[in-house]
């Protein structure tokens, strides 16, 4: 017997080519996939079940043949008046081929209003293109053969700056009294913050995704350069969304190993080689403050992709008080929530009291120098 009656069995639903379907995420308790209208903006969330049934939706498989396969998954077949309700909700939606045009998603909040203090600026027409030419000069570095030798170099970088940080330190110290290469080594990592951005774009680009924006942004005093990767979550493979998050520090790493090289074999006078040094230390804790999973950071995009969870810290705030209350709710939740939400919880917080002991240990340092 069908799982679809009458005529709509033979239909064979397809999505609109630019529709991006997300991997498994758990969502609190619920475990969801998001799906996306990559032209509009459009998004929302649907359960496993549904996304079962849209995701086989591609103009090739009816839907006798989508209902058959998910009988066998769920052990129930669908009824007419389902297939209709889901169809017409795609179809508002615009996510069907055929369907009428959709509208772009609604903003929730008007523009942000732009001024002295405040506001963004697009900097290039075509952020997508200006990336994909970046990603044509640049792209060859994401290869094995590059890549492998340039993390190493920037581990053992990161060895002798670890193994001389009290050195470093003194250096940071004595760069604020001298208000010229004070100036310098800000630009420098001004400069260092913007190829982050630039970087994690490149990275998008290389495993399939879109950037939508590259700009500047400004909270007075601070102004920073941004670069919006408009499908991140829907890149290929959870490494790939790793890779892209991680890209950002990782240049910011590469950013030094110049400066690193001259600082330790160059022919420097002592205020420059202080400066270089300088530089060194807070590149680095530039880095690493970028890989602290918490939100907006990139280190929580890595650790969402880790856990396989949408809003992470919200959910694993949400698990952990009904599991200390030991309400029955948190039983509730899948196995892998169980998990990942307190392993999130623990490694959050052993990153934070390290980056405190690490500041009590520099202050400490400095004062007794």
């Amino acid at each position: 017997m069908s799982a679809v009656p009458g005529a709509l069995a033979a239909y064979r639903p397809a999505l609109r080519p630019r529709v991006l379907l997300s991997d498994p995420l758990l969502d609190g308790a619920a475990t969801v996939h998001l799906i996306k209208d990559a032209e509009t903006g459009n998004s929302f969330k649907v359960g496993a079940k549904e996304h079962f049934l849209i995701a086989r939706m591609d103009g090739e498989r009816s839907l006798a043949e989508i209902g058959e396969a998910y009988a066998g998954e769920y052990g129930r077949r669908l009824g007419d008046a389902h297939w209709q309700r889901l169809l017409a909700l795609l179809g508002t939606k615009g996510l069907l081929a055929g369907a009428p045009e959709p509208k772009a998603a609604p903003t929730s909040a008007p523009p942000e209003k732009r001024t002295l203090l405040r506001g963004s600026l697009p900097l290039v027409a075509d952020a997508d293109a200006t990336t994909a030419r970046l990603h044509r000069v640049f792209g060859f570095l994401l290869a094995p053969a590059a890549l492998v030798p340039l993390l190493a170099l920037v581990l053992a970088m990161e060895a002798v700056v670890v193994a001389r940080s009290g050195e470093l330190l003194l250096a940071v110290r004595g760069l604020v009294a001298n208000p010229v290469l004070l100036t310098g080594t800000a630009i420098l990592l001004w400069v260092s913050t913007a190829l982050h951005e630039l970087a994690h774009g490149v990275v998008a680009r290389h495993h399939g995704g879109r950037v939508a924006e590259i700009g500047l942004r400004w909270r007075l005093p601070a102004v920073i350069m941004y670069c919006t990767v408009d499908d991140y979550l829907y890149l290929g493979t959870r490494r790939h969304r790793i890779a892209t998050a991680a890209a950002g520090a990782v240049m910011n790493l590469v950013f030094l190993l110049p400066f690193c090289a001259l600082w330790l074999f160059a022919p420097l006078d002592d205020a420059t080689r202080d400066a270089f040094a300088a530089l060194l230390f807070l590149g680095s804790v530039q880095a690493f403050t970028m890989l602290v999973p918490l939100p907006p950071l990139d280190g929580y995009k890595i650790a969402c992709q880790l856990a396989g969870a949408t809003g992470l810290a919200a959910s694993a705030g949400g698990y952990l008080r009904l599991a200390l209350r030991r309400s029955p709710e948190a039983a509730a939740y899948p196995r892998r929530a169980r998990i990942a939400y307190p392993a999130y919880a623990s490694a959050t917080a052993l990153v934070l009291a390290a980056a405190v002991a690490a500041v009590v240990a520099g202050v400490h340092h400095l004062l007794t120098a």
